[in-house]
């Protein structure tokens, strides 16, 4: 590690050590009225956990070149995992502490500014006192939610139907069956087979026409995705399997110190996609036929406002407009907005956003920190007469978990009107 990293790194631990005094301090406010030996038990606790956590990222980052070496993620990001199961619920505790103390300084003020005699009763103490209670109350509910992410939610799929409608859809495609999956991420699973198998199971069941892989089967390296290639091979669908390459796919961000270990990555994982039974399309357009009629299925390389622009979009489609109807893999939504409309695409799918893999829903709508970061984040879109079907994604990267936005399979139903 550089000079500037390790600094950077050792600013980060005293951070946290920081949090983590103000926040005991806050659990140690709420639990004054408890017995001793609650308190003494609560502090062995915590402070063992703390410890533990900061021990863990030191040791992690003293050994990150190994872990590189090894090319597996899931140890990261299950450190991630545990580091925001009990980070979460000390940021809530200690930003109610903080209003129990602001409070108690508001008091303090008062009392030596205010005339007439000091309430000496001690209630006031007792009433600020309940904001840090309620913090540590409140701290349960990040707790629960990465908990849940982590075990249920990034197993648990949604199965979405989507009806996609058009006047200029062939007659003979009225009914057109699509499955879309997006950023399946497998090196993030450790070689964990059962997520991927269910999901496998429940395409099948969908008994699809086509299946449109859009990008991100892996984090960075090809070997990823080797112990996947048998289940992958499962999917089946009537007219065939189609894929393209999204940003990860390049492995851009590895360390490479050879360019031409790095192509030959890239390469693998070409091959990769062809062992699973997919048509790995780049910067091309193919005909589909059904009941003796066609549309075009066009497949661009990664291309996006903010990532890696190797997508050559005017290539994709030159000559495609033989076809009444056209259909578009682009990994990056951002594409759409910005080079796809106006090309007369009729329908884009896309993924990337992964929905932030955090959202809450109110009512019917679900909102996400990812659309503080993209126009089109998540659903179907409509604009000029062309559509956007943006997938939530089928895997996680990161964090290894989804809270309230579940991996998604959507199955898109193409309806002429």
């Amino acid at each position: 590690m550089s000079p500037t990293a390790i600094r950077n790194f050792l600013v980060f631990v005293l951070v946290l050590v920081l949090i983590d005094i103000y926040a005991y301090k806050g659990v140690n406010t709420a639990l004054a009225n408890h017995s001793l030996t609650l308190r003494r038990i609560v502090r062995f606790l915590y402070w063992i956990i703390s410890v533990g956590i900061i021990g863990l990222l030191v040791w992690t980052i003293i050994g990150m070149r190994e872990q590189e070496n090894r090319r597996d993620h899931s140890y990261v990001f299950s450190l991630v995992a545990l580091f925001l199961l009990f980070f979460l619920p000390k940021l809530v505790i200690a930003a109610f502490h903080l209003l129990d103390d602001i409070l108690h300084l508001v008091r303090w003020g008062w009392w030596k500014l205010a005339p007439g005699p000091i309430d000496a009763s001690g209630e006031s103490i007792e009433h600020a006192r309940f904001l840090s209670q309620l913090g540590l109350i409140l701290a349960a509910v990040p707790f629960t939610g990465v908990l849940y992410g982590v075990t249920k939610g990034r197993r648990t799929f949604n199965v979405s139907y989507v009806p996609v409608k058009s006047d200029k859809l062939p007659a003979g495609f009225h009914g057109l069956r699509v499955v879309q999956i997006s950023d399946m991420h497998l090196g993030s699973y450790g070689g964990d087979l059962s997520i991927v198998r269910n999901g496998i199971d429940l395409i099948n069941a969908e008994e699809p026409d086509l299946i449109l892989f859009t990008g991100d089967l892996v984090n960075d390296y090809a070997e990823e995705a080797e112990p996947f290639i048998a289940e992958m091979g499962r999917l089946k669908a009537r007219i065939g399997k189609f894929s393209i390459l999204g940003n990860h796919d390049y492995s851009d961000y590895a360390k490479w110190t050879d360019p031409v270990a790095k192509a030959a990555n890239l390469d693998r994982l070409k091959a990769v996609h062809a062992e699973m039974g997919f048509r790995l399309m780049l910067d091309e357009h193919l005909p589909l036929e059904r009941n003796g009629e066609r549309i075009g299925l066009l497949g661009v390389q990664n291309w996006g406002h903010r990532f890696q622009q190797y997508g050559d979009l005017d290539k994709t489609m030159r000559g495609s407009e033989v076809f009444p109807y056209r259909l578009l893999m682009s990994h990056d939504p951002t594409h759409w907005e910005h080079k796809v409309l106006g090309s007369g695409i009729d329908l884009t799918l896309s993924g990337h956003t992964h929905g932030a893999q955090l959202g809450v829903k109110i009512g019917s709508t679900t909102y996400s920190p990812a659309q503080w970061v993209y126009k089109h984040w998540a659903g179907l879109y409509n604009e000029r007469d062309q559509q956007l079907y943006v997938n939530r994604g089928f895997g996680f990267i990161g964090f290894p978990g989804r809270v309230g936005m579940p991996p998604e399979i959507t199955v898109l139903e193409l309806l002429r009107t």
